[in-house]
């Protein structure tokens, strides 16, 4: 046990705390035997998902009280009738044996810290009683509530009205939040989620890094598949050969760190050769000289000396772009946390996007702005452009980056957190300093459904029911086929398990605090926002969805276009990030090497699981009970290396993973970089089937490189070896 445990260790909790192998005895069919397949149901549920935060309308086929199949909504815009194979194994997670069976509250006996069980009311006391001492002594701000799933919002609600303001969620500076700050700088909006792409109809897709077809965010991979069978052009650049670069035209096996000068010499092009679309540009785009004058060094030929993609290829993709023009789309990315110069890479594709003319064009980005229009009875402020603690550090967070959370914590000045539904340990890059920090609290709640690491450094656990089992709040996000969605029990919560629902935890605390108000019963809090768009619940409950059509996604004939930046236009150099002291333009910085003997690791998702949330998922493990490490099959072999064998990884600072991977050789990576699927090697035996499978790719991420505009952590400098 590490010298920061003293105050906080580390706690095992113990099988009677948790569900049983009843669960999975009392579901006799696997959910995609023939057997199960062929079950008549009783009642057919609809939905929301919750194995990935994409949302899709589900489906659940319920016969005899128990859940046996899980199919795509047919009505709802984001599955269109279909899903991903994890959102068909939502079972594994409701009869999961290992599930948070009651409340937990740490406590000290003869010495040694242990759980013990709880009741509701007292974990929901001792919670509401230590929170009231925190603000009585003034320090609300010091306290940090980290979410991650769609039930948050009830506890975003509740902690905006009790006074405790700092939130952050992991996927902000882990995943897209550089992608949106980029873009807001560029266009006045962000992407949005799901993306505003018009992928379907794109007939030129440029993909810089995104595993279409391996991260399975439903609606995406239908848009790709059907632009694909539209005969549309795809260039995939990556270091890896994935799914989608299996579907390309090109396949450019970029070295790793370089997709910004690649992006650059891109531009240059479009410039030179005047291949942009000049009646856009000089309508609606500020600062095209100094853009030319900032990219007038990444010619061809200096970027192949860099990328390693040779100047004819570089000419002939930035040509092809130019030639399909508004059709054209370089995709923006999800998970683009890589190198910490992600906002200016993102920058850079905004901007190539903006030269080709494809905004509120078919097959390019679309402004989604239409909602489904429920209104909303609480009026706190927008957390979309909020100011964050942390922005004089980096002047462009618009949401609080995880990690600096982290490095506050250890710094003194935090001393409680809340967690919702991440399991920050295996969740944040530097594993050792989340766990010092944790060390270091005065006070920790985490709620979730299973054990996950995180619930052992609590001092109390609150444990959740399913999203197959609970309400959630009305899912009426932005989207270009504008809808108000359900999540409604599909069964009910199990019955020998005391968990319960988000929105009836929050209700508990409120009422602590003088604050019931705030919640009122969830059927009707559902019914009154729906009443008041001219439905009701029960008629969602029925239908699972409704929607509007947006006339407005494409841009008529002549219609005039207004930006949301300082300049009303798209600003191609930006006053702001120069005001601030960066680049106006989009520069190119180099990379780490990598050490001698050591390769790059870069990491990915696959279809059948989303990071480390379904890796105890005993259906879903059935399809991938573990994951692999791609590496060249000739440097394999060089190295002596076989096929199949498992090795651990060692790092550049010495840090060897707890269990071994299984390698894969093959001739579909490059040869200075591996490649494994994140989310497996979890280290808490309590998940008694992730226990080990596999290795931990954020075990290896000890290096974080951080973006200084936004403070976005990139992964994607760090280097492994081997040992057997």
């Amino acid at each position: 046990m590490s010298q920061f445990f003293d105050r906080r260790e580390f706690i095992k909790i113990g099988s009677g705390f948790l569900a049983s192998s009843a669960l999975v005895s009392a579901f006799p069919y696997l959910p995609f035997s023939d057997e199960a397949q062929a079950m008549v149901a009783d009642k057919i549920v609809p939905s929301l998902c919750e194995l990935c935060f994409w949302r899709c309308g589900i489906d659940g086929h319920v016969k005899d009280g128990k859940l046996f199949k899980i199919s795509g909504h047919a009505d709802h815009p984001l599955s269109n009738g279909k899903l991903c194979p994890r959102g068909t194994g939502g079972h594994g997670l409701l009869y999961d044996p290992n599930r948070l069976r009651t409340p937990l509250i740490r406590e000290t006996h003869q010495g040694v810290q242990r759980f013990r069980e709880a009741s509701w009311d007292e974990a929901i006391t001792l919670i509401a009683k230590r929170f009231d001492q925190i603000r009585d002594n003034g320090d609300l701000d010091k306290v940090a509530y980290f979410s991650h799933g769609f039930g948050a919002s009830f506890f975003k609600r509740l902690f905006k009205a009790y006074g405790i303001n700092l939130a952050s969620a992991p996927s902000y500076a882990q995943c897209r939040g550089a992608r949106d700050e980029a873009f807001t700088l560029t266009f006045g909006h962000a992407v949005g989620s799901p993306e505003g792409l018009d992928i379907a109809n794109s007939k030129y897709l440029v993909l810089i890094g995104s595993h279409l077809g391996e991260n399975m965010h439903n609606t995406a991979v239908q848009d790709f598949s059907n632009a694909v069978s539209a005969g549309c052009k795809v260039i995939a650049v990556d270091p890896r050969f994935s799914v989608a670069a299996s579907k390309a035209e090109r396949w450019l096996p970029i070295k790793p760190g370089t997709d910004l000068a690649l992006l650059r010499s891109w531009i240059h092009v479009l410039l030179a050769e005047e291949l942009y679309n000049r009646k856009f540009v000089q309508e609606n785009c500020l600062g095209l000289e100094e853009l030319r004058a900032g990219v007038a060094d990444a010619t061809p030929e200096a970027t192949y000396a860099i990328t390693g993609i040779d100047p004819e290829t570089i000419l002939a993709v930035a040509r092809d772009m130019g030639r399909f023009g508004s059709s054209a789309l370089v995709h923006p990315g999800r998970h683009v946390a890589w190198y910490g110069d992600d906002t200016q890479r993102e920058r850079a594709i905004a901007i190539l996007n903006a030269l080709l003319g494809n905004y509120r064009q078919p097959g390019g980005l679309i402004n989604q702005t239409q909602m489904y229009g429920v209104p909303n009875p609480y009026h706190f402020a927008s957390s979309t452009r909020a100011s964050t603690p942390f922005q004089s550090r980096f002047p462009l967070a618009s949401e609080a980056p995880s990690n600096e959370v982290v490095d506050q914590t250890l710094a003194g000045n935090i001393k409680s957190w809340f967690i919702y539904g991440t399991n920050l340990v295996q969740t944040l890059g530097d594993q050792e300093s989340t766990k010092k920090a944790l060390g270091m609290l005065d006070f920790v709640v985490a709620i979730d459904v299973l054990p996950m690491e995180i619930t052992g450094y609590a001092d109390v656990v609150l444990p959740e029911v399913t999203y197959l089992e609970r309400y959630d709040d009305l899912d009426d996000r932005v989207y270009r086929r504008p809808y108000v969605a359900i999540r409604q029990p599909v069964v009910a919560p199990l019955s020998h398990l005391d968990a319960k629902p988000g929105h009836e935890i929050a209700a508990l605390l409120a009422e602590k605090w003088g604050l019931a108000g705030l919640f009122p019963p969830i059927e009707e809090y559902l019914d009154n926002r729906l009443r008041a768009a001219g439905t009701s619940l029960k008629v969602l409950k029925d239908k699972g969805v409704l929607v509007k059509e947006d006339p407005t996604l494409f841009r008529q004939p002549g219609e005039p276009l207004h930006f949301d930046t300082p300049s009303g236009k798209i600003e191609l150099s930006s006053a702001r990030l120069k005001s601030l002291g960066f680049d106006s333009t989009p520069q190119y910085q180099r990379q780490p090497e990598n050490p001698a003997g050591y390769f790059r690791l870069i990491y990915g998702r696959v279809p059948m699981h989303t990071f480390g949330r379904t890796s105890n998922n005993r259906f879903l493990g059935e399809l991938m009970p573990e994951n692999e490490l791609w590496i060249n099959r000739i440097t394999a072999l060089d190295l002596g290396l076989k096929d199949n064998e498992s090795v651990f990884l060692i790092n550049q600072e010495g840090k060897k993973s707890i269990s071994k991977i299984r390698l894969k050789l093959t001739e579909r990576i490059r040869p200075d970089v591996v490649y494994m699927a994140h989310g497996f090697g979890q280290n808490d035996p309590r998940l008694e089937f992730a226990y080990r499978r596999g290795a931990s790719a954020n075990e290896m991420i000890t290096h974080l490189s951080v973006d200084p505009i936004m403070g976005g952590t990139g992964f994607k400098n760090n280097f492994v070896t081997f040992s057997r």
